[in-house]
C-alpha cells in the first residue's frame, strides 16, 4: 500500500475481532480494498454489511483454509497482507506439561502454535505470488510476548517467538525483491476477547486492564499498521513496538490503586 500502488488490495487475517477487526474498520475508512479473513463468518459477514470488505470464513492454519483465500484472491494482486490472526490459551507452567493434565496443556501448546505460527505461514506462503504481483507488503502481528518471557507464558511465548522467525527470516530471503517485510509487536491491548479467550473466565479477563491508566485498544494498532503501509515505497519499517506509557514490560505494568 506504498506510494507506488495505493490503495490495492489487502488481506487482513483474524479479521472477525481485535485487531484485525478494526484494520479492516480503519482500511476501508482510507478508501482501501480489503479481504477480511476469519473462521467466523457471521462476524465476517456483519463487518461487510458495516464497511463494504470482501470476507472469506476459513480456518489458515488448514491447507484448506489457505486454498480458500488463494482461490478468493484468484489472479488480482495485492498490495499488502495483513497477518495477524493468532491468540492465547491459558496460563500454564512449564512444568504443568509433565503433570497430571499433561495432554490438556500440551493440546493448548499445540492450539497456540497453529494458531499464530502454522496459519502466518500458510498465508504468507499462499500469497506470495499475488504479493509479488503488486510489489505487496507482508505484515506480521506478533507480540511483546515474541521477545520477553514470563511466568505462565511459555505456551504463547514460544509460539509468538517462533512467528517472529518469520518475517525476520523472510526479510532475508526476500532480499532484492520490491515486497517490505513488516512485523507489528504490541504489547497490552483492551480488547475484547483475547484475554477472555484465554483465561475462560470474564472477571479473569477484566483483571488483566483493571487499574491500567490508558491500556492501548485494537484502534491505535491498526492505525499504526496503515501508518507502516504508507510509507514510501523505499522505507520498510523492519519492526514496530507499541505499548502502552503504562507498560514497561510483560510483568511490569503501573496500576492505579483503587
Amino acid at each position: 500500500m506504498n506510494d507506488t500502488h495505493a490503495p490495492g488490495l489487502v488481506v487482513v487475517t483474524g479479521a472477525s475481532s481485535g485487531i484485525g477487526e478494526a484494520t479492516v474498520r480503519h482500511l476501508r475508512g482510507l478508501g482501501t480494498p480489503v479481504v477480511a479473513v476469519a473462521r467466523r463468518r457471521e462476524r465476517l459477514e456483519t463487518l461487510a454489511g458495516e464497511v463494504g470488505c470482501e470476507v472469506v470464513a476459513a480456518d489458515l492454519a488448514t491447507a484448506e483454509g489457505a486454498r480458500a483465500l488463494t482461490d478468493h484472491v484468484g489472479a488480482r494482486a495485492l498490495a499488502a497482507v495483513v497477518a495477524n490472526a493468532g491468540g492465547a490459551r491459558g496460563v500454564d507452567p512449564v512444568e504443568a506439561a509433565g503433570g497430571e493434565e499433561a495432554e490438556a496443556v500440551i493440546g493448548r501448546w499445540r492450539e497456540m502454535y497453529d494458531m499464530n505460527v502454522v496459519a502466518t505461514l500458510r498465508t504468507v506462503t499462499a500469497l506470495l505470488p499475488a504479493l509479488r504481483a503488486g510489489g505487496g507488503d507482508v505484515v506480521v502481528v506478533t507480540s511483546m510476548a515474541a521477545r520477553e518471557f514470563y511466568p505462565g507464558g511459555a505456551g504463547y511465548t514460544a509460539a509468538k517467538h517462533a512467528e517472529r522467525a518469520i518475517p525476520a527470516t523472510l526479510r532475508m530471503e526476500l532480499l532484492g525483491e520490491p515486497i517490505r517485510i513488516i512485523e507489528i509487536a504490541p504489547g497490552l491491548v483492551h480488547t475484547e476477547e483475547f484475554s477472555l479467550r484465554r483465561l475462560g473466565d470474564r472477571a479473569r479477563a477484566e483483571a488483566v486492564y483493571a487499574g491500567v491508566p490508558g491500556p492501548l485498544h485494537a484502534a491505535d494498532v491498526a492505525e499504526a499498521i496503515a501508518w507502516t503501509l504508507s510509507r514510501p515505497a523505499h522505507v520498510n519499517i523492519d519492526l514496530l513496538e507499541i505499548n502502552p506509557v503504562a507498560q514497561a514490560g510483560a510483568t511490569r505494568v503501573h496500576r492505579l490503586t483503587p
